[in-house]
């Protein structure tokens, strides 16, 4: 298989081609997902002010020596603060102010002791009457149950960098500094086209020889999954004449990259390496891979563009090796490596000496995780392939792995601990 290219220096090729795409504001309410344009930096202190962490008293530190349960300190309560509020007293020695959690501090208060630790009792809406005095039942520490200015953020401090993912906390980090917006990089066009007169949509009647046309809806997904917007394209019939007036219509719709699944092997009704030599050019083509030797890769109409195997499970392998990296250097998301964990084999397992990605399901046994491999691993069996928490990686060469070898597992899903 020395005529079949590597696996490492094929993706290294394609990501060369793949650069961040241009960038767009989007209100945070439709920011889950989205990859940072820019470092987000606070402009100010969060919180920006001292505010208390607990409900309870705003008092001084000083006058609250030797206090306990069996000899309470009594302070005469001189206000109320409830969060939201700005008081416009100061606390004085032998004074302290109720106060609720993030309750500005106010002025000559150093410290809150929580309601717990008082001779207080409120009702579970805080409603209780404003006492003219409290007893104390614990000495403190100058500021404790305190937050400083800028203790959670400082003013200037970069908070989130440029090519991260946001998820649901770092949106709120976003907001808490006040922004209603951020800069993030457009998402991937994705066109899809599928390509087979046998394929027929979900929903419809079978007439003999045809199948259901899962590619389309399968890559959609995944391109959805790793941040992209899918276009797909109607199904073209294995002729010249309805492929090149499918990829027409693909084009047509502006996408930054264009997936194509099956037609790109060796069969005399795979056409579309036809028309890709008259729209643009094939540069890479069958890989040292299993399953998915046939990937193609190239320009069509200046785009990139991705001939994946028709069979299934072969056109899922590839996009997850070469397909989802590329979406991510488009979408300008930090380069990062795959969840992977390392699995010792269940069972024996033989390969033909290409890199192999093996369907597993996973289990652990208190010490570590072990691999099962689900299925006949066949490249059509894509109900084996949903089944399975990971893809095991059998490097190039090794043609039997036998029970108790060890190798990495690409996750596909979180595993739970009990599978197998």
């Amino acid at each position: 298989m020395t005529d079949l290219l590597n696996v490492d220096d094929v993706l290294a090729r394609i990501l060369s081609d793949m650069q961040p795409l241009s960038q767009e504001t989007v209100d945070l309410s439709r920011a889950l997902g989205r990859v940072l344009a820019e470092d987000v930096q606070a402009a100010q202190d969060v919180p920006a002010f001292a505010s208390s962490a607990m409900d309870g008293y705003a008092v001084r530190a000083d006058d609250l020596a030797g206090a306990s349960a069996d000899r309470p300190v009594r302070l005469a309560v001189i206000g109320d603060i409830p969060a939201g509020s700005q008081p416009d007293f100061t606390v004085g020695a032998g004074q302290a102010a109720r106060i609720m959690t993030g309750a500005p501090m106010p002025a000559g208060a150093d410290t809150v002791v929580p309601v717990e630790d008082t001779s207080d009792r409120w009702t579970t809406d805080g409603a209780a009457p404003l006492a003219d005095a409290v007893d104390v039942l614990a000495a403190l520490e100058r500021g404790r149950n305190v937050r400083q200015p800028g203790e959670t953020i400082g003013a200037g401090e970069r908070v989130l960098s440029r090519g991260t993912v946001l998820r649901p906390v770092d949106i709120g980090v976003i907001a808490a500094l006040g922004r209603a917006s951020v800069p993030v990089f457009r998402r991937p066009r994705v066109a899809i086209l599928s390509t087979g007169t046998e394929l027929v949509p979900p929903g419809e009647p079978l007439a003999p020889g045809q199948i259901y046309n899962s590619n389309s809806f399968m890559l959609a997904a995944l391109v959805t999954e790793a941040g992209g917007e899918p276009i797909v394209v109607p199904t073209a019939l294995d002729t010249v004449e309805d492929v090149r007036r499918r990829f027409d219509e693909a084009l047509s719709q502006a996408p930054d990259v264009l997936i194509s699944s099956a037609g790109v092997s060796v069969g005399t009704h795979d056409v579309v390496r036809t028309v890709i030599d008259a729209l643009g050019h094939i540069d890479l083509w069958r890989v040292n891979i299993r399953p998915g030797k046939p990937l193609a890769y190239g320009q069509v109409g200046g785009v990139p563009f991705f001939g994946l195997p028709g069979n299934p499970v072969s056109a899922m392998v590839t996009f997850e090796v070469f397909v989802r990296p590329s979406l991510a250097r488009l979408s300008g998301a930090q380069a990062s490596d795959e969840a992977t964990v390392s699995a010792t084999l269940a069972d024996d397992v033989t390969s033909d000496g290409r890199r192999s990605y093996v369907r597993v399901r996973l289990s652990h046994d208190g010490e570590g995780w072990w691999a099962h491999p689900v299925g006949m691993q066949s490249s059509a069996e894509l109900l084996a392939l949903a089944r399975a928490d990971g893809l095991l990686i059998l490097p190039e060469g090794v043609r039997r792995a036998p029970a108790g070898s060890r190798y990495p597992v690409r996750l596909l899903r979180t595993p739970s601990a009990g599978g197998g």
